[in-house]
């Protein structure tokens, strides 16, 4: 199905696990193309570097880390991170993503026991050196070298009708 169709769904419960959907159903967000339902894979994919170090990326945006992940992975240098989570997928669905950190904080907010008490990476370059990261204990941003390995957890979403 094309995350771009408008989706006649009813969601679960926040928190929940969507089945057919993915992973756990996070409420909705306003991205560039309209409301969408968020999903958040049931589990984290490892710990992955953002790749990169040293090497300026067009991936700043806070809020679309789908867009920031396609530009990761179309880029020259290896970019673990955005790889392990552009080739998950869970009931049968591919379209998942690396969450920028606006996505990341959402989760934290709406979802936080899906998550362990350590640091996850997001999309959102903070430098050619640094990507912005969340502890999920307490919500604190901040941003951590592209080399380092912090949990990965991919999110897709679809375009409420």
């Amino acid at each position: 199905m094309n995350v771009q169709q408008k989706q006649q769904l009813t969601p679960p419960a926040i928190g929940e696990y969507w089945l057919g959907q993915g992973g756990i159903y996070a409420g909705r967000r306003e991205y560039p193309e309209g409301l969408c339902y968020v999903i958040f894979a049931s589990a984290d994919v490892g710990r992955h570097a953002y790749g990169g170090y040293g090497v300026d990326s067009a991936t700043t945006d806070h809020i679309d880390g789908r867009t920031n992940t396609a530009t990761l992975v179309q880029e020259e240098d290896s970019r673990p991170a955005a790889e392990v989570s552009d080739t998950f997928s869970a009931d049968g669905l591919d379209d998942f993503y690396l969450p920028a950190i606006g996505e990341l904080s959402h989760g934290w907010q709406r979802i936080p026991g899906l998550f362990v008490n350590e640091w996850y990476l997001s999309s959102s370059q903070q430098s050619a050196n640094s990507a912005f990261t969340l502890h999920m204990a307490e919500g604190q941003q901040y941003y951590r070298g592209k080399s380092g390995e912090y949990r990965v957890h991919p999110v897709r979403r679809l375009l409420v009708e």
